[in-house]
């Protein structure tokens, strides 16, 4: 606030003026210092910087560990991968490429080395089976006519026979063991009885046994009929015998 005091009459109109000032006026604000604002804007900008990278470090590691994943669930059978210890993990193909069996598994089928096996063998009821018509073997034998277990567990066992009615006919699938000294033991079958009226007609039907079994090492499972005169052997598929571990 200003205030202005004239002199009285008589006085040159010209003198000069006293001015007051109001000492309780607000004073204008200091301006911020522009050095304290750069430095905090400088550890902002770092701060912000060093958490981006991390983010985007943390984005590039999960990315790398699901593409592993991926890879060792769905990756090619044929591409193979080293163990922790640095040795190669054992081949799991056959020499044809094929994906070897997980658990022991055995399919056979009939065949003209299987006949002339019948012919030539004194026992006219065990079945024989082909061994040159690519038999499926992994991990049990085929010998004298008997499948022989290698590893010991469950097993789902199967048999199917094509033949030619004609009186009685029976289809069993049968274990040989060493717990047990006596014949074999059996463990399916299957019977069919004719009439008279009946046998006069000729006439075919097949004959099919399944089951789930616990199987010793060393036992010996086998197809027995009634006579391996009945079987026909028309096509190797029609007469089968295999076993799977389950």
């Amino acid at each position: 606030m200003f205030f202005n005091f004239k002199s009285g009459v008589g006085r040159m109109a010209h003198d000069p003026s006293v001015f007051v000032v109001d000492t309780h006026a607000t004073r204008p604000a200091v301006p911020p210092r522009l050095g304290k604002q750069k430095k905090q804007s400088g550890v902002a900008q770092t701060l912000l910087f060093v958490l981006v990278t991390l983010a985007l470090l943390g984005v590039f590691f999960e990315a790398f560990f699901i593409y592993r994943l991926y890879q060792s669930e769905y990756g090619p059978s044929g591409v193979t991968s080293k163990q922790i210890s640095g040795n190669p993990e054992p081949d799991t193909t056959d020499p044809d490429g094929r994906l070897l069996p997980s658990k022991p598994v055995a399919h056979l089928t009939d065949g003209q080395d299987a006949q002339d096996a019948q012919d030539a063998h004194h026992d006219p009821h065990v079945m024989a089976w082909s061994v040159i018509a690519e038999p499926l073997l992994y991990e049990m034998k085929y010998k004298d006519r008997h499948l022989i277990i290698q590893k010991e567990g469950y097993y789902y066992i199967y048999s199917k026979v094509y033949y030619s009615q004609g009186g009685a006919f029976c289809h069993s699938v049968m274990m040989r063991t060493k717990m047990y000294a006596g014949k074999g033991i059996s463990l399916l079958e299957a019977r069919e009885y004719l009439s008279k009226k009946d046998k006069e007609d000729k006439s075919f039907s097949n004959s099919f046994l399944a089951g789930v079994f616990y199987l010793s090492q060393n036992d010996a499972i086998y197809v027995n009929v009634s006579s391996t005169k009945q079987i026909i052997s028309h096509r190797s598929y029609e007469n089968v015998f295999g076993a799977y571990m389950i």
